[in-house]
């Protein structure tokens, strides 16, 4: 069996993701300012998004489909407010990424029992199915990832995306001197 060393990378990830090597001084106090964090987190996404659907292709679900499944899956039934929150998607897109999970019998949106303004989202035994037959492909995935970034990195990378994707890191930066939280609709997700 052919040994499944890493190959080495022409270029640090953060390079690669933000498109070239930040550009600081020793004057700036914040080395990487001239790097814009949004545009790099955005690229990485799209990156990982592309080489993820492409791997569960077969499976006939995209990367953002496989994790909203999962998501339901993992709470059971849950309202739609509590997936977005989870998701961190506001309702409009939530919806948009459900239509063709209820449309192709994946999942099955109903009007909440005790509440009638709310609904609720479950898999259905289809969604259950399909969710099952991409986890193969999803962990395929996940160790190619692993073999092109070392473990202590890719630790490090979930943490920082975790903290990140925090309701909290949007409450601190949004509470930041330099931000003036003038879009009602930014203060409205920090609070989720």
């Amino acid at each position: 069996m052919p040994s499944m060393k890493k190959p080495p990378l022409k270029k640090h990830p953060l390079e690669i993701i933000a498109g070239g090597a930040p550009k600081t001084s020793p004057d700036e106090p914040n080395p990487g300012v001239n790097v814009c964090y949004a545009t790099a987190l955005r690229k990485a996404t799209r990156r990982v998004s592309q080489l993820y659907d492409a791997a569960l292709a077969p499976c006939g679900l995209r990367s953002t489909q496989r994790s909203i499944l999962r998501h339901i899956n993992d709470a059971g039934e849950v309202a739609m407010g509590d997936l977005a929150d989870m998701l961190v998607l506001d309702r409009s897109a939530l919806n948009h990424n459900l239509k063709p999970l209820e449309r192709d019998g994946l999942i099955q949106v109903r009007v909440a029992p005790k509440d009638k303004r709310s609904r609720r989202v479950r898999l259905t035994p289809e969604g259950r199915e399909k969710l099952a037959a991409s986890q193969p492909l999803w962990q395929a995935a996940q160790r190619r990832f692993g073999t092109i970034m070392p473990a202590n990195q890719t630790a490090a990378l979930t943490a920082i995306l975790a903290e990140i994707s925090s309701p909290e890191f949007a409450q601190i930066f949004i509470a930041s001197p330099e931000v003036n939280p003038a879009s009602p609709a930014l203060s409205k997700k920090a609070d989720r």
